[in-house]
C-alpha cells in the first residue's frame, strides 16, 4: 500500500454573491474530485486546536501529525530549516516578507510576486546594509526571506503581511519587546529599497516594487519527533514554499524539488503529479504533496484565479495520480485543505474544513457527501483532533 496526503493550500472558501451563491471549489469543475467522492469518505477536519490561528504553518503541522500546542514556536525558524540557516538554541528567526508599501498602506504583501532573482539581490543588500554580528538577512523564493537574530527575542506581537493588505500598517507595526529595533529596520529598508534600479524597473514596467521588508512569525527552533519513528512510513514532502520544506526537513521526510514549481497558480502542476508517482514508485511509502496556489488567489481575492487553480490541481493533479497508482500499488489518498481562505476575507478562516479519504481497494460505504464546503452540513465523520486525520490515513 503507498499513501499520498494532497493538500490544496486555502481551497475552502465561503459562498459568492458573484457565483449565484456558489463557493469558488463549488463553481469550478472537478470531476476527479466528484468521481472520488462516491467511492470514498467524506468529512470534515478541524486543522489546528480551536482558539489558534489557522496559519499555514500550525494548519501544517496538524496535518502530518503533530500537535502545534505541544511543537508550534513559530513560522519563521520553519522556514529557517528549509534553508538550512544555522539556529543555536536560543536564536531567533523572523519571517522576512519584501512587500510593497508606501511608509503608510500595505499595498502588497508579495511585491506582486517578485521574482527570485530580483528580490535575492534586494534581500542581500539589506544585509550588507542592515544586517550585522548578531542580525542576518537570507534570501529565499520570492517574496519570503529569512532573517536570523542571534540570542533574538521573540515575546513580541506581530502581523501577517498578507492579513492586511490595503490596510495602514501603523496598527500592526511590532509591539513588544526590542520593538524599537525591529520597526526601524523594517523602515531603514523602505528607505534603502524604494529607489533601487530593480524597484524603478519593476514601476517603470508597471509592476509593483518590493521595496521593504515585513518581519512577523517569529520563533525559535522546533524540536519535532521523527516521522519514520512516529509512523513508520518512509516519505516525502513535495511544495514549492520553504515553509513546507521546513516542515518535512524538521520531520526527516525527504524534500523533492519539482522543476517549474513556483507557489503560485502557473506552479507545475503536472510534474508534481509526475514526482510524487515517481517516489512512491522507486520505494516510498508516502508523499505529502502540498500546493500552494489556491491560497495565494484567496489573499489575492482573485476568484478567477482560485477557480483555475482548483480545475488544475483536479486535472493534472489528482486525476493523473490515480490513474498512475493503479499500475504501480495499492493507494490510499487523503485530499484535504489546511484551512479556508475565502475570497471576501483575503485572509485565513478559523473552523474546520472538508477532507476525502479514498481507498483503491476498499469502496467507501455510506452515502455519498460532495467534497466540496457542503461537506460542512452533511458528512457525519467529524474529526476535531486533525493531527488523527494522517493515522485515519495509514490505519489498516
Amino acid at each position: 500500500m503507498k499513501y499520498i496526503l494532497l493538500v490544496p493550500d486555502g481551497m475552502a472558501d465561503l459562498p459568492l454573491g458573484e457565483l449565484d451563491g456558489q463557493t469558488p471549489w463549488q463553481a469550478a469543475k472537478t470531476p476527479n474530485f466528484d468521481r472520488l467522492a462516491k467511492d470514498s469518505l467524506v468529512g470534515t477536519v478541524l486543522t489546528v486546536p480551536s482558539g489558534m490561528y489557522p496559519g499555514s504553518d500550525a494548519c501544517n503541522m496538524t496535518l502530518m501529525g503533530y500537535d502545534p500546542k505541544r511543537y508550534y514556536t513559530g513560522r519563521g525558524p520553519i522556514e529557517a530549516a528549509a534553508m538550512d540557516v544555522p539556529l543555536e538554541a536560543h536564536d531567533a528567526a523572523y519571517r522576512c516578507s519584501l512587500v510593497t508599501c508606501d511608509g503608510t498602506t500595505m499595498i502588497d504583501y508579495s511585491s506582486e510576486h517578485i521574482s527570485t532573482e530580483e528580490s535575492r539581490v534586494l534581500i542581500e543588500l539589506v544585509d550588507k546594509k542592515l544586517g550585522n554580528s548578531r542580525v542576518k538577512f537570507y534570501p529565499g523564493v520570492s517574496y519570503r526571506h529569512i532573517m536570523a537574530w542571534r540570542d533574538g527575542v521573540v515575546d513580541v506581537k506581530t502581523t501577517p503581511p498578507h492579513d492586511i493588505t490595503a490596510q495602514p500598517i501603523a496598527g500592526y507595526l511590532p509591539q513588544g519587546d526590542q520593538d524599537d529595533y525591529l520597526r526601524q529596520l523594517m523602515f531603514d529598508s523602505l528607505e534603502l529599497l524604494s529607489d533601487h534600479p530593480i524597484n524603478q524597473r519593476r514601476i517603470d514596467q508597471g509592476k509593483r516594487p518590493g521595496n521593504m521588508i515585513w518581519l512577523w512569525g517569529q520563533g525559535y527552533a522546533p524540536n519535532l519527533p521523527s516521522f519514520f519513528r512516529t509512523f513508520g512510513k518512509r516519505g516525502a514532502v513535495i511544495t514549492a514554499v520553504d515553509l513546507l520544506r521546513g516542515l518535512g526537513k524538521s520531520v526527516g521526510l525527504q524534500v523533492i524539488n519539482v522543476p517549474g514549481a513556483t507557489g503560485y497558480i502557473d506552479t507545475n502542476y503536472a510534474a508534481k503529479a509526475a514526482y510524487a508517482v515517481e517516489a512512491l514508485r522507486s520505494g516510498l511509502d508516502f508523499v505529502f504533496v502540498h500546493i500552494e496556489a489556491p491560497d495565494e488567489a484567496g489573499h489575492e481575492g482573485n476568484i478567477d484565479h482560485k477557480i483555475g487553480a482548483i480545475q488544475d490541481i483536479d486535472r493534472q493533479v489528482v486525476g493523473p495520480v490515480v490513474e498512475a497508482m493503479r499500475k504501480v500499488d495499492d493507494l490510499r489518498l487523503v485530499i484535504v485543505p489546511d484551512h479556508a481562505t475565502p475570497i471576501s476575507l483575503k485572509t485565513h478562516k478559523e473552523g474546520p474544513v472538508p477532507f476525502l479519504l479514498y481507498d483503491s481497494t476498499s469502496a467507501h460505504r455510506g452515502a455519498a457527501v460532495p467534497f466540496d464546503e457542503r461537506a460542512m452540513g452533511e458528512a457525519k465523520t467529524q474529526i476535531e483532533d486533525g493531527t488523527e486525520l494522517i493515522r485515519h490515513l495509514f490505519a489498516k
